[in-house]
């Protein structure tokens, strides 16, 4: 697995980071090649996308979140092995760092030589940075959603 990690600092306190974050059906507003998210319940998103010509259709589990701090998935059904974690941390009343850190196992020779490029790398660095112009570009989120989901098991949190 590769594992990517990547901050951005952005011009809004921490719960409007958070609370927009939560909002995973307007992902496709800043995450390159997201085409759909459907959130299933609240620990349940189906996700489709579409890198590099190559469609992918695949669900994730939020197995831990606490509000203002961080949420952690992993891919559980589909044909996509990834996990990861959000974290949010207050800089100030107004600005927020959010760090994305992500493990994935690119399938194929195609996705193998795109991570060898460093491709992935900058795909992530790019939606949060689309996500810093998305929120800082609104006059407050779209939504929240603040309830906590624990880990079920510990050891599956990143």
């Amino acid at each position: 697995m590769s594992t990517v990690s990547k901050s951005v600092e952005v011009d809004v306190p921490v719960r409007t980071a958070y609370n927009q974050w939560t909002q995973f059906e307007e992902f496709p507003n800043f995450m390159e090649g997201v085409e759909e998210v459907r959130q299933l319940d609240d620990r349940h998103n189906h996700w489709t996308s579409s890198i590099g010509g190559i469609r992918r259709e695949f669900d994730t589990e939020i197995v831990d979140q606490l509000p203002d701090d961080r949420i952690t998935w992993r891919a559980i059904a589909g044909d996509v092995r990834q996990r990861g974690s959000v974290r949010f941390e207050r800089l100030d009343d107004t600005h927020t760092r959010v760090e994305l850190t992500m493990e994935v196992e690119p399938e194929g020779i195609a996705e193998k030589g795109a991570d060898a490029l460093g491709l992935i790398d900058r795909r992530v660095k790019g939606d949060l940075g689309r996500f810093k112009e998305y929120i800082e570009g609104r006059e407050g989120e779209s939504g929240a959603w603040r309830g906590r989901i624990r880990p079920e098991d510990p050891g599956s949190a990143l």
